[in-house]
C-alpha cells in the first residue's frame, strides 16, 4: 500500500467519525428538547367523587335511595334537610408546569334530595359561577336558608389551595 492510500483511508475514517458524532449530537439535542417540552405539559388532579358518565341521567325523580346508592355509590356526606340529602363532593385542579402551584379549575357538589319515603325529590349539581354557588341542573342560584347554610361551608372547605 502506498502512503497516499493510507492517508486517504485515515481521512475517510475521520469523516465517518465526525458524521457519527454529529448524528449523536443531534439525537442528544432532540432528546433534551423533548424532555424540556415534556416538563412543560400540564397535570390535572381530581379529588373527591368522580361522577360516572351518564350517572345523573340514570336517577329519575322518584327513584329509591337504594337505586341512588347503586348508581352513584357512597356519598361524601349526608345531611338532613326536610328529608335526607346525599352530597357527592369533588374538585378538579391543574398545574401547567411541574414545579408550580395547583389552580382549582372546577369544584362540584352533587346533591340528591329525598322525601320522607326515601324517594328522590330533586337533583342538583352545584358549582361556582361568577363566585356564587350555582345549580347547573335547575340553572338557579340557591337562596339563603337551610340549604345555603349547609352548602356555603362545603365550598369554603374544598376551596383551599394546595
Amino acid at each position: 500500500m502506498t502512503i497516499t492510500n493510507q492517508t486517504g483511508l485515515r481521512a475517510d475514517k475521520r469523516r465517518g467519525l465526525h458524521a457519527r458524532w454529529r448524528g449523536l449530537r443531534l439525537a442528544a439535542a432532540a432528546a433534551l428538547v423533548g424532555m424540556a417540552l415534556a416538563g412543560c405539559t400540564g397535570e390535572q388532579f381530581q379529588k373527591g367523587y368522580i361522577l360516572p358518565p351518564g350517572a345523573l341521567e340514570q336517577i329519575p325523580i322518584g327513584a329509591s335511595q337504594d337505586q341512588v346508592l347503586i348508581v352513584m355509590g357512597t356519598p361524601s356526606t349526608v345531611a338532613t334537610l326536610d328529608g335526607e340529602v346525599f352530597y357527592y363532593i369533588s374538585q378538579r385542579s391543574e398545574r401547567m408546569v411541574a414545579f408550580m402551584n395547583q389552580k382549582v379549575v372546577d369544584q362540584r357538589v352533587i346533591a340528591i334530595y329525598f322525601d320522607k319515603n326515601r324517594r328522590v325529590r330533586r337533583l342538583a349539581n352545584y358549582g361556582l359561577q361568577d363566585g356564587k354557588i350555582f345549580d347547573f341542573v335547575s340553572r338557579t342560584t340557591p337562596t339563603s336558608g337551610q340549604e345555603m347554610s349547609y352548602l356555603a361551608p362545603i365550598f369554603k372547605l374544598i376551596s383551599f389551595k394546595d
